[in-house]
């Protein structure tokens, strides 16, 4: 009787050869064998290459230009991105935006550990022409009720802090869990429960930890601001 030889592996999942290519890809970067705006051979050289088939690499490809490390140039073909951290990082922006409950907190945790990091960096680091413009926002935030007017210049304050680090990475991380959408919510339930004045005082906090040049009592200022979100929004049983 004879017997059935014995049954190989089976196929890999396409995910998972997708998956594959997207990692050899993304190796091909780090090892610097594709550089930063560089053209990528066809899907077929590619695919040769690296031993994978052109419609795993074309699904690789699309994934790769959705997470922002490469880009498609009509009539010319794809190439690596630039790599700015800014481009990487957009997805965050997204989970932001549509983050509820304790998602959202845990984001605003994360936020707080890299806003007062930010903050104590900026302290130490901030020009006088940076800090006239974190000033500019803070008065014209004081100046009005408008919750579009005042939510526009406290992005703008915040992102004016951030850059001042000189982090470039975390500005952008920052930037990503920086939700207008979120914001808007948080500032509209401000005004509703006439919190202003509170927001208003630690936003002055922070000017003033920067203006005196004190990294500690910034990041102390940021944490607090942060801080006040959280349980904003924990006693209201969430966004």
């Amino acid at each position: 009787m004879n017997e059935s030889p014995p049954a190989g592996p089976s196929p890999a999942p396409k995910g998972t050869v997708t998956q594959r290519a997207i990692e050899r890809i993304k190796a091909m970067i780090g090892e610097g064998l594709l550089e930063p705006g560089q053209r990528l051979p066809t899907e077929r050289d590619l695919g040769v290459q690296l031993g994978i088939s052109r419609s795993s690499v074309r699904e690789a490809v699309r994934a790769l230009t959705v997470m922002g490390v490469l880009e498609a140039r009509h009539g010319s073909g794809i190439y690596v991105t630039q790599l700015q951290a800014g481009d990487l990082l957009e997805t965050f922006g997204v989970v932001a935006d549509l983050s509820r409950g304790p998602r959202l907190l845990e984001l605003l945790e994360v936020r707080r550990v890299l806003e007062s990091t930010a903050a104590a960096l900026a302290a130490a680091r901030i020009t006088p022409e940076r800090l006239e413009a974190v000033e500019g926002h803070l008065a014209a935030m004081n100046a009005t009720d408008d919750p579009d007017e005042i939510l526009a210049h406290d992005l703008a304050f915040h992102r004016e802090i951030a850059a001042a680090a000189g982090n470039e990475t975390m500005a952008a991380i920052l930037e990503g869990l920086s939700s207008r959408t979120f914001r808007t919510r948080v500032w509209r339930g401000y005004q509703e429960e006439g919190a202003y004045a509170r927001t208003r005082r630690e936003h002055a906090a922070i000017h003033r930890a920067l203006a005196a040049r004190d990294p500690e009592a910034a990041r102390a200022a940021a944490a607090a601001h942060v801080g006040e979100v959280e349980r904003w929004l924990r006693d209201r049983g969430g966004p």
